[in-house]
């Protein structure tokens, strides 16, 4: 296990990555990273028609995900400050997989193949799910109007890929702990316990790599 610890907060659209991930940064003192998603130029015609602007959204996300990656590979060798992000490169290839044509997802998965084979693989994985009707709420109330377009089978089929990605993930990296939690169950922004909770776990699961304040 790689000495500064590295934490990824994952989980289908509107199930609270964000909102977790600055909690654990904020109370662990880790610095916090967060996706790129609004600046996407190709994010609102995407949701739009998917089949038209895929490969160009997803494209954008990969590369500017890989530089964000890769200049926190950086900072933790020069500055040993653990890290917690609100995703993970392996995201890129649930939704790519998802949205593409066979034709486009095989040049995609070429790429990433490439870009991803040698970026920081995080100690511990939060994985966050819940139902379609959480989700949906969620997302309406944090308002972000790029979102509003998003269509619900979309949402229920992402949520689907996610959970078989887990499982496989599971089974071919045994030496990263998958700590799966419930946004249906566990409300962590507004109920103390519930974080609590996570948090333990979290900190159970860093296990030899300590958490330094």
């Amino acid at each position: 296990m790689a000495s500064t610890p590295f934490i990824a907060v994952e989980g289908p659209i509107g199930v609270g990555k964000t909102s977790l991930a600055e909690r654990l940064s904020a109370d662990f003192d880790y610095f916090l990273l967060k996706e790129i998603v609004e600046e996407n130029p190709f994010l609102g015609k995407f949701y739009e028609d998917i089949q038209e602007w895929s490969f160009q959204t997803e494209m954008f996300f990969l590369c500017n995900r890989f530089k964000q990656l890769e200049d926190i590979q950086q900072f933790q060798l020069s500055r040993k400050k653990p890290v917690v992000s609100d995703y993970h490169i392996f995201k890129n290839r649930i939704f790519a997989k998802q949205t593409l044509k066979d034709r486009h997802f095989r040049k995609y998965d070429q790429i990433y193949q490439i870009m991803a084979s040698d970026l920081p693989r995080p100690n511990v994985i939060i994985y966050l799910q819940a139902s379609l009707d959480t989700l949906l709420s969620r997302i309406a109330a944090r308002g972000r109007s790029i979102e509003q377009q998003i269509d619900p089978e979309y949402l229920k089929q992402l949520s689907s890929d996610y959970e078989m990605f887990v499982t496989t993930f599971k089974e071919t990296h045994p030496d990263i702990p998958v700590l799966t939690f419930s946004g249906d169950e566990l409300d962590f922004v507004h109920r103390e316990n519930d974080y609590n909770y996570i948090r333990q776990r979290v900190m159970d699961s860093l296990g030899a790599v300590p958490i330094e304040k």
